[in-house]
């Protein structure tokens, strides 16, 4: 078999990582399918995630490996670990534990949609944007 062929076909978990070492992973709420975020995993992160059915994720900002909720709570239990066919990005269904994944305190970090069918200046506007939790109080330092 080619290698694209059994990367598309075969049963063996071969991440492709980019140029960074990282692969994109967007988490969808498994009850209703909700995005609530898209993040990033290094070889490690997906591993712990595997091993452990918690969401682990490394963070290109900071150059370091996070568990999601360590700091919050805000805990993403993995009931379902996709790839995609070139194995290049995952997907996570997840059961969102506490009010929210997004650390501006909303539920999803998909809180604002781009008005299609315009031109020139565009501007966002918000859609399911309510706090469901107060980020000053979960993670200090931020407002």
């Amino acid at each position: 078999m080619s290698a694209p062929k059994e990367m598309e076909e075969g049963t063996a978990l071969t991440p492709k990582f980019d140029a960074d070492g990282l692969v994109t992973a967007v988490a969808t709420d498994a009850k209703n399918g909700d995005v609530l975020m898209v993040a990033h995993m290094n070889a490690q992160a997906l591993a712990r995630t595997i091993e452990s059915g918690e969401a682990w994720y490394y963070s290109r900002s900071r150059k370091a490996l996070w568990k999601k909720g360590e700091s919050s709570g805000h805990v993403q239990r993995v009931l379902e670990l996709r790839v995609d066919c070139d194995q290049d990005a995952v997907w996570l269904k997840v059961d969102q534990q506490g009010a929210g994944a997004c650390h501006t305190g909303r539920r999803s970090c998909f809180y604002r949609r781009v008005p299609l069918g315009q031109t020139g200046t565009v501007r966002l506007e918000f859609a399911d944007a309510g706090r469901a939790f107060d980020p000053g109080t979960v993670y200090p330092g931020k407002k």
